[in-house]
């Protein structure tokens, strides 16, 4: 029998009494309270990053137990320094991410550095890139990806990073270019060669035990274009030679590994059925034997559910249920599903032994509650709040839905009505998501709440042109066949007018990157449906887009993408900015690599050569997620008060 307690971690955080007048543009925009959370090998102690003023963040250890409090041990000022991830390599010992976005030369960058301290903050420790004597002759941004944290000796990670090419200086000796695998000591950070490096790898998959098992060599042009050609091999559990496994296609034809269980000498990984992605496991003992392990008659295979500091596959998932391949952690997830009846349940860290977890219950009104679990004890104790000063807002709950497109397709989207309203008769927002090649899911979303605490009704469509849903329903993107796209955004308009649920004078879009597009150009096909429109970083002419490429890898994979024809002129918003007949704004940070901030400038001067009504906000220093909490209230508080329609 499960035991449930509450032990509140002490949090760093205000949350606004029923009494406090609620500035909701704040609260909903502002970052998450945790944004990354590691539990240490012993299970005794917790490192989470929380948020700081603009984009610095905040490193937090918490000794659990009664009274346990969050000590913060260091700072990343986000100017531009700001952190991805911290996870312990020993019981005392934290190794975390430092990400920043610059320019260089022309160009936007990010900049990784791997930064290793005690728990305390104190000892702390930068990894050095490896040279030689000799002169560099490329640019490396990055310090490299941890692909192991369990390599059998506590302090010691796995590290797989891009060598730079030096010269010989004079001599004949020089440092080769290409991708390498260090084990580091994250005591001193040092590190000595365990795969030497190769020109032609882009990846690794190691057992969680550390050793190498799974390699990927990416397939370049003569021009050093990536062609999203990966071949994968695999050495045997004895070691040896590098053996061919797959080939995975940018199409995603083939099977792609995702990680490797070292008692049954398997990879796990996902290959299409039917048009749809499913889950396989393919056999590295030289038989090759592969096993269809599940699959969703109506939707792809998500992704895989791993544990524990090796992160050991233990089951997978898809929109229309899971499969578990470990029974035990199938009955305890069970069981926590019981005691957290309408949440949905991820397990974030946990204990070298498995017996302590570090759980995350969250769902469409709750933005997220964490919960300590000891298995042997039974306990679940509540830890701390995604959120917190949301605690006491009332949220809307988000409905699965469908709709009729003109032709006739019912697509499925999720729509979510103001808390205590008739549903009938309101302010409504279209709001499409990003990508394209991207889905929304049944969950928390601050935009969505937001909107629909200022009175809004929200239908977020997942329009053909998504992923999640088969090579059918994705056509050949949702540039290619923007009509097919912007077409299922448009008649989402008309079925909350239709249904009644919106009042057709206050019907708007909104949207995000690939979403800003869609809402933009929906105003294109649609002059008089929405009534005015926001567009966050979005795409707005696909030709530029294409040119701003030029000289990156994957440049020939945009042309391909993107594609050429008269849907280049015809489906770029900026280049059809004459038919918009409503109010725009635009926001866009300047630091963008996603989108470049020059298409929302351009948007902004055909809008303005055309004679339209419209006004583009940018953010100095911030890339396309604003993950700025006062920028985030400042797009919000604008969005609403431009939308609100009287």
């Amino acid at each position: 029998m499960l035991k449930y307690m509450t032990i509140s971690v002490a949090m760093l955080v205000a949350m606004p009494s029923a009494a406090q007048s609620v500035d909701a543009a704040a609260i909903f925009g502002a970052r998450e309270s945790v944004e990354q959370a590691s539990l240490s090998p012993d299970g005794t102690k917790l490192a989470y990053i929380g948020p700081g003023a603009g984009q610095s963040s905040i490193i937090y250890v918490v000794r659990l137990g009664d009274g346990a409090t969050s000590k913060p041990i260091m700072r990343a000022d986000g100017k531009p320094n700001r952190l991805s991830g911290c996870s312990w390599t020993s019981n005392t010992r934290l190794l975390c991410g430092i990400y920043g976005i610059t320019r260089f030369e022309h160009d936007i960058v990010y900049a990784t550095r791997i930064v290793a301290m005690d728990d305390d903050g104190s000892n702390l420790k930068v990894l050095q890139q490896r040279r030689s004597s000799g002169m560099a002759l490329e640019a490396s941004f990055g310090d490299g990806d941890i692909i192991d944290y369990n390599p059998g000796e506590p302090g010691h990670v796995l590290l797989m990073r891009y060598q730079v090419k030096e010269s010989g200086a004079g001599t004949r000796l020089a440092q080769k270019g290409g991708t390498v695998v260090e084990r580091l000591d994250t005591a001193t950070m040092r590190t000595r060669i365990v795969e030497p490096v190769r020109p032609d790898v882009n990846e690794y998959i190691t057992d969680g035990k550390g050793n190498l098992r799974i390699q990927g060599r990416l397939e370049v042009t003569n021009e050093g274009f990536s062609t999203g050609i990966v071949r994968y091999f695999y050495r045997r559990k004895d070691g040896g030679d590098w053996a061919p496994l797959s080939v995975v296609g940018p199409d995603g034809a083939g099977f792609e590994p995702y990680g490797v269980d070292p008692d049954a000498d398997i990879a796990y990984g996902m290959k299409k059925v039917d048009g749809r992605m499913a889950a396989f496991s393919h056999a590295l003992d030289g038989s090759d034997t592969e096993k269809q392990l599940y699959a969703d008659p109506r939707f792809d295979v998500g992704g895989f559910k791993r544990v524990g500091r090796s992160r050991r596959i233990i089951g997978v998932a898809s929109e229309g249920g899971e499969r578990y391949f470990d029974p035990a952690f199938e009955k305890m997830l069970n069981t926590l599903g019981k005691a957290l009846s309408g949440y949905a349940i991820r397990v974030v860290d946990s204990s070298e032994d498995l017996q302590t977890l570090l759980i995350l219950a969250a769902s469409d009104t709750d933005p997220g509650r964490y919960y300590l679990y000891n298995r042997k004890a039974g306990t679940l104790n509540e830890l701390m709040l995604a959120r917190p000063p949301l605690e006491k807002v009332p949220l809307a709950p988000m409905k699965s839905i469908e709709y009729r497109a003109a032709d006739g397709t019912m697509v499925p989207g999720y729509l979510t009505l103001p808390v205590g309203s008739t549903g009938k008769g309101l302010p409504a927002i279209v709001l499409p998501h990003g990508g394209p090649e991207a889905r929304d899911h049944w969950g928390f979303d601050w935009l969505v709440q937001f909107f629909a605490n200022q009175g809004f009704a929200v239908l977020q469509p997942n329009f053909r042109g998504s992923t999640g849903y088969g090579d059918a329903w994705f056509q050949r993107n949702g540039f290619q066949d923007w009509k097919i796209a912007i077409g299922d955004v448009t008649d989402a308009g008309k079925y909350l007018v239709r249904e009644g649920i919106a009042d057709p004078n206050r019907l708007v879009a909104f949207g995000w990157s690939y979403g800003g597009y869609a809402a933009l150009q929906s105003a294109v096909v649609e002059p008089t449906l929405f009534k005015r429109v926001v567009a966050v970083a979005p795409l707005t002419d696909m030709d530029r887009w294409k040119k701003e490429r030029v000289g990156w890898s994957d440049y020939e994979l945009t042309v391909k993408r993107v594609g050429t024809g008269p849907h280049i002129v015809e489906g770029s918003p900026a280049q059809q900015a004459a038919r918009i007949q409503v109010p725009v704004l635009m926001f866009h940070g300047d630091l963008d690599r996603n989108v470049s901030v020059e298409q929302a400038k351009f948007m902004q001067e055909r809008l303005k050569n055309a004679g339209k009504q419209s006004e583009l906000i940018l953010y100095e220093g911030l890339d396309h997620y604003l993950e700025d909490g006062a920028a985030r209230s400042d797009m919000l508080r604008r969005s609403g008060a431009f939308l609100s329609i009287k």
